[in-house]
C-alpha cells in the first residue's frame, strides 16, 4: 500500500517551527509521506499543497491560541476548491483564555474538523487514528488525485 500523504504547518501568523518539526519527524518515521509547509500557512497554501500532491489529510497546527479564528472557513474553502472529503486535522494551543477540552473539540468540530488533538495528546495515538481515518476515507477510496 502506497504511504497516505499529509499536509501538515502552522497556520495563521504563528511562527512556532519546533513542534511543527517534531510531528514532521514522528509523522515520517510512522509512514506517512509529509509535506511540511513550515509556519505562517495561510488557508489556501494548506489547500493549494493538499491538491498539488493528492493528500488524504491536512494537518494543522496552532501554539498561539489563535486557531480557532485561523481555521474559521476552512471546510467551506476545501469544498470551494472540490476537497470536501479531505481529512482535516487540527491540534495545539488552539485558543486563548481556559476553555474546556470538549467545548474546543465542539467548536473545531461545528467548523468541520475531523479530530481535535490537545498538546498533551500522545503522538503514536495521533498517528493510528489518522492512519485508521484514512483507510476508512472515501477520499482514500477515491484516490484523491489533483
Amino acid at each position: 500500500m502506497q504511504k497516505p500523504t499529509i499536509v501538515i504547518g502552522v497556520i495563521g501568523a504563528d511562527c512556532h517551527a519546533v513542534g511543527n518539526k517534531v510531528l514532521d519527524r514522528v509523522f515520517s518515521q510512522h509512514n506517512f509521506n509529509v509535506i511540511n509547509l513550515g509556519v505562517m500557512v495561510s488557508q489556501d497554501e494548506y489547500i493549494d499543497a493538499a491538491i498539488e500532491t493528492g493528500a488524504q489529510a491536512i494537518v494543522v497546527s496552532s501554539i498561539y491560541g489563535h486557531g480557532e479564528v485561523d481555521c474559521l472557513g476552512m471546510r467551506e474553502r476545501c469544498i470551494e476548491r472540490g476537497l470536501g472529503e479531505i481529512l482535516l486535522y487540527v491540534g495545539g494551543n488552539l485558543v486563548i483564555g481556559k476553555q474546556e477540552p470538549a467545548e474546543i473539540e465542539k467548536k473545531f468540530s461545528d467548523m468541520g474538523f475531523n479530530r481535535v488533538f490537545f498538546p498533551s495528546t500522545d503522538l503514536e495515538y495521533v498517528c493510528d487514528v489518522m492512519k485508521k481515518d484514512i483507510e476508512k476515507s472515501p477520499a482514500r477510496k477515491e484516490g484523491m488525485t489533483a
